[in-house]
């Protein structure tokens, strides 16, 4: 397998390619080249999904990416009215835009050797919606209906694709969210069925069954991995 993380300089990204070194060669992009360096991968690129992504276009076809996860995501705080232009195109471009023209680059290949997995991170946010990060929701909602198109159309070359929703997880931007909520930790916490925030390495963990042959017949779903959180209170 070639695979290629995107966002793995940190969180859940950076523990989902250290999860699947063991699983083929990893290839990682992020925007900080240090970080990058560090995770020690097969070889990385450094891009930025809110800028031109020509090179990393160009490196996924090099690479033979044939397992692509789609981890990095941008997040704001904010109700519409003060959502700025630039924040909507900003979110929209690094969680849905960006990932649909990765994916566009990788299938050629892919169908060519008739195998494939494609993950996208999502969040349970796309799948309930969210009060004051309706941009956030509605990009993330982009990819589980992504998901579901792709899924359909990339069958036959035994190709899957599937989306991971988290709920709140216990990372740098999980933490960062809260500080821009009206909410505490606790407060949070108490809305979480399971009264717990969900660790990176459970998704890693998922991601990396979902790559393997054990999963081959999973493909267009969502599987929400939030500690309840879609269930209800």
């Amino acid at each position: 397998m070639n695979i290629l993380v995107t966002g793995a300089t940190r969180g859940i990204g950076r523990v989902i390619a250290e999860q699947l070194k063991s699983c083929g060669n990893i290839y990682a992009t992020g925007r900080n080249e240090e970080l990058l360096k560090t995770l020690e991968p097969d070889g990385y690129i450094v891009s930025d999904l809110n800028d031109d992504i020509t090179e990393l276009k160009q490196y996924i076809t090099e690479k033979e990416i044939d397992v692509l996860v789609n981890n990095a995501g941008e997040y704001i705080y904010s109700n519409i009215e003060k959502a700025s232009a630039s924040d909507i195109s900003k979110i929209y471009k690094v969680n849905l835009t960006s990932p649909t023209e990765l994916i566009s680059v990788a299938v050629p290949y892919m169908k060519k050797q008739k195998w494939g997995r494609i993950i996208n991170i999502g969040s349970i946010s796309g799948v309930m919606g969210e009060a004051n990060a309706s941009v956030y929701s509605a990009s993330k909602a982009g990819l589980i209906g992504l998901t579901k198109a792709l899924a359909l159309e990339l069958a036959e070359y035994n190709i899957t694709v599937n989306t991971i929703n988290p709920g709140w997880v216990d990372t740098d931007l999980g933490n960062t969210s809260i500080e821009e909520s009206e909410f505490s930790k606790e407060e949070i916490i108490e809305c979480i069925p399971q009264r717990r925030f969900v660790e990176p390495i459970e998704i890693a963990n998922l991601t990396k069954y979902l790559i393997s042959d054990d999963a081959k017949g999973i493909t267009g779903q969502g599987i929400n991995l939030c500690a309840g959180l879609s269930v209800g209170i």
